[in-house]
């Protein structure tokens, strides 16, 4: 009878092992299957808070051209990396204030620069940042809106239909203004393959990078305009 129990024992021991690699094998398929699913949930996720950021910063420009007139602020630097900070007029300092943000310079001066991984209106939940980049613009303005080569800012109700007139887009870091070209100064799709774009009419769609020229060229593609009619800037060299 004793010699019966332990037998007894021995296999139902022998049993709940059993059991237990059967639940650790299906737990581990389970896992391998649901983590893909889990990552582009998450990359989906920070994609659409990119998107937010460029949708406040469209609005914003909305609120700065009926304050002003219906011009544009200025775009900043263009086919150079940013050094010229403290000009009222560039956006980064024309636009935070009506998204109840401080300027660019003001953060500049109180030491708190954006920088890749805050959670801020200035920075895409994506954005890396290199090592030497003391200054970070995870977005960067249409370059060939109100550049600084024109005596006047653009007008909001001159540079053809504002829903294809693009605002501004995913940015390198270096460059506060970005445009499609073979240059580092291209919008930069970082998600995944895809770049976020806003446009003065206040909508943020995105794209797949060589749709809309990332890293390659304008395509002139006629839903997203990137060149200002009538501007007497050429455009950067080639």
């Amino acid at each position: 009878m004793l010699s019966s129990a332990r037998t007894f024992r021995r296999g139902r021991l022998s049993l709940t092992l059993v059991e237990l690699l059967v639940v650790v094998s299906v737990t581990a398929l389970l896992v391998g299957l649901l983590l893909p699913a889990v990552q582009q949930a998450r990359a989906a996720a920070r994609r659409a808070a990119c998107q937010s950021n460029l949708k406040q910063w469209a609005l914003a420009v909305q609120y700065y051209a009926d304050v002003h007139r219906g011009l544009l602020p200025r775009r900043g630097e263009g086919q150079e990396p940013t050094t010229f900070l403290d000009r009222p007029d560039d956006w980064f300092n024309a636009l935070p204030e009506l998204i109840e943000n401080q300027r660019y310079i003001t953060l500049v001066q109180k030491n708190m620069v954006p920088k890749a991984g805050d959670h801020s209106v200035w920075i895409c939940p994506e954005a890396v940042q290199g090592p030497n980049q003391p200054t970070f613009f995870a977005y960067g303005m249409n370059m060939w809106l109100s550049t600084w080569f024109e005596p006047m800012q653009d007008n909001i109700d001159k540079v053809g239909p504002r829903s294809t007139m693009v605002f501004m887009a995913d940015a390198p870091g270096a460059y506060c203004s970005v445009l499609p070209a073979p240059k580092p100064y291209s919008p930069t799709a970082r998600h995944n393959g895809f770049v976020n774009i806003s446009f003065l009419d206040g909508h943020v769609a995105s794209f797949p990078g060589p749709e809309v020229g990332c890293d390659i060229g304008d395509p002139k593609r006629p839903d997203v305009r990137w060149i200002v009619p009538g501007s007497t800037w050429p455009g950067p060299p080639p």
